[in-house]
């Protein structure tokens, strides 16, 4: 909203500094510094008030050290999340924009999901919480809704490369422009289509509707039948591997940090012609404003972790982990790199499938050498994969940082697959 009104001040009145606020660096900066300070300042308030409500974990025995000592802990502290990332938003961005609007969306989307699971297990005492099927079904909503959006909104957008053969056609039709960085290097018009980046390809590029461009003609324009249900997958996995790995103090809100900044920097080279050029890679109009929302992100999970790191004073529960998930998902395949996930967030992706893996072979083993022989002979001591370390001797807090260092690790991998063709 802000930046509406200093726009209006600069062209209105010419107010001295108004036209610092057009500048996406600039929003940006202040929108992590709001954040950081709701979640420093307004978050100790909320815990009081979660604590005087007696909104405390019940945690399940499962033999792990250290695990009565967080009975009680105030749980619902997603809520610091969601308002150090919904209000900065709303200040600082352009809050018109197609990927803003839905951004806020999701997040409110799926942090009401997973507020509705924390309340049944802390207001209801049911520690199920919301029944599974009714959290796939949220999440299959939101990833449909997102998928709509991005295939038939008018404003999402790409602008093609040049050509060789076009940039040739360019220079002979501008004899008097001889200066190559005046060469456009993308066409004029934007264009609709279903691309995305696809890492260690030499084109990196990547169209949906080449999935079955194979049946008929013209069958690319289909290739909303993929897209769509690929878009509702990735929500449903990232939320979910969110949630699982929100299990030991500070673990999924130090992660998430990390993520967030490099879907950060992804977001702001791809809405800029220059760094887009320069790494070549598909230029995104309009998706540099998303780097204003993913600082409030930023800011919003470093802030928690003042209060989650070990010992957690605060929970996320769902509220927290569902949001952080699903908003590291829609915003990955805003900016068309949703293909990237599985190096980026591989510290979800191995926390779900230590979950998968450990089902499947009790499952097996059950029914190949019977029950008491699958209880004793589990893949994992316990899943997901944190509690497995933490059943093997290591403390929370080392096993934490050494998964934020693999973290930072993929996290640069994720930079090198840009150029790693």
């Amino acid at each position: 909203m802000l930046y509406y009104l200093f726009q209006y001040l600069d062209k209105a009145f010419d107010f001295p500094g108004a036209g610092v606020f057009q500048y996406i660096s600039f929003r940006a900066t202040l929108a992590l510094i709001v954040s950081l300070l709701i979640s420093l300042v307004f978050g100790k308030r909320i815990i009081n008030f979660i604590r005087r409500k007696q909104i405390g974990e019940t945690v399940r025995e499962l033999g792990l050290e250290g695990q009565t000592q967080k009975s009680g802990t105030p749980t619902m502290g997603g809520l610091i999340i969601l308002a150090a990332i919904i209000i900065p938003t709303l200040l600082f961005a352009k809050i018109l924009n197609v990927y803003i609007v839905l951004m806020l969306i999701s997040t409110i989307w799926l942090g009401g999901i997973g507020f509705l699971d924390d309340y049944i297990k802390v207001f209801k005492k049911n520690k199920e919480g919301l029944q599974g099927r009714f959290k796939i079904v949220g999440q299959v909503g939101i990833g449909l809704i997102v998928g709509c959006v991005f295939y038939f909104h008018p404003d999402v957008v790409i602008k093609e490369r040049l050509t060789h053969n076009e940039q040739k056609a360019w220079r002979i039709s501008n004899p008097d422009m001889e200066n190559e960085l005046k060469m456009p290097k993308y066409a004029t018009e934007p264009v609709k289509n279903l691309k995305t980046t696809i890492p260690f390809f030499k084109n990196n590029e990547l169209d949906y509707g080449s999935f079955i461009s194979w049946a008929c003609d013209d069958c690319i324009k289909y290739g909303w039948l993929i897209f769509i249900p690929m878009v509702i997958i990735v929500v449903t996995a990232v939320s979910n591997g969110a949630n699982i790995t929100d299990g030991i103090d500070g673990l999924a809100a130090g992660t998430s940090a990390i993520i967030g900044v490099v879907l950060g920097i992804l977001a702001y080279v791809s809405g800029n012609t220059v760094f887009a050029d320069y790494l070549n890679i598909m230029y995104i109009p309009n998706s540099g404003e998303l780097v204003v929302f993913i600082a409030a992100f930023v800011g919003a999970c470093i802030g928690f972790l003042w209060y989650n790191a070990f010992p957690a004073q605060v929970f996320m529960g769902d509220t927290g982990s569902l949001a952080i998930g699903g908003i590291i998902a829609v915003y990955a395949i805003a900016i068309r790199k949703e293909l990237l996930i599985p190096i980026l967030c591989g510290v979800f992706l191995v926390e779900n499938v230590s979950v998968i893996l450990q089902v499947y072979y009790f499952k097996y083993q059950k029914k190949k050498r019977g029950l008491e022989y699958a209880q004793t002979h589990r893949l994992f001591k316990m899943a997901p994969l944190h509690h497995h370390y933490q059943k093997s001797g290591f403390h929370e807090s080392k096993i934490v940082m050494r998964f934020l260092i693999i973290g930072i690790a993929l996290a640069a991998l994720t930079f090198v697959t840009l150029k790693l063709r």
